[in-house]
């Protein structure tokens, strides 16, 4: 029997605050938030996306539903998560029962460095978000989206290596002084 190839996906959430060129009279330069969404196939390094006005349960879902669209038919997903509470609701309990196929992986709390789309949410915050001035909340989303298409037409899977043996830590070189 062949042993069906599985695809590992990560999702995450970030919320995106979109900004005014200058602070308002109130000191405040935001004019709105943006729950985006985002897919990373491990494989490829190819990210999906889609942006929502607020992180329901329901966005969620049909989110994880796009996801699946994109795999072929028989393939295992395997999908690494957050804890957040719109991840473990009924409706998500529904759409694991309607797509057997799919796993979910819960990352432990507090562990969200672990979840290789961190990533390249730092990536996207550093390059797109942080530098940018936004108009509105469908301009940020514009710009998000205009970013993900761009990423993913030269996306490369990420490696994580670390390559400086100068700079590991070796027991002999600690000392403890016992009293």
């Amino acid at each position: 029997m062949r042993r069906r190839r599985s695809r590992l996906w990560i999702g995450s959430t970030r919320f995106c605050r979109s900004r005014r060129d200058a602070p308002s009279v109130t000191g405040s330069n935001t004019i709105g938030t943006l729950s985006l969404y985002a897919a990373l196939d491990t494989k490829t390094g190819r990210v999906h996306g889609k942006t929502a006005a607020r992180h329901t349960s329901r966005d969620f879902v049909t989110f994880r539903e796009e996801v699946v669209s994109l795999c072929p038919p028989r393939q295992q997903i395997h999908i690494i998560l957050d804890n957040l509470a719109a991840h473990k609701t009924q409706l998500v309990r529904d759409f694991l029962q309607r797509h057997p196929r799919v796993q979910f992986h819960f990352t432990p709390t507090y562990s969200s460095w672990l979840n290789q789309v961190e990533i390249w949410f730092a990536k996207i915050e550093r390059e797109v978000i942080a530098r940018g001035i936004f108009t509105s909340v469908p301009d940020l989303a514009r710009k998000l989206r205009r970013y993900i298409n761009a990423y993913s037409a030269n996306a490369r899977p990420i490696r994580w290596k670390y390559s400086d043996p100068s700079r590991r830590l070796r027991t002999n070189e600690f000392t403890a002084t016992v009293h």
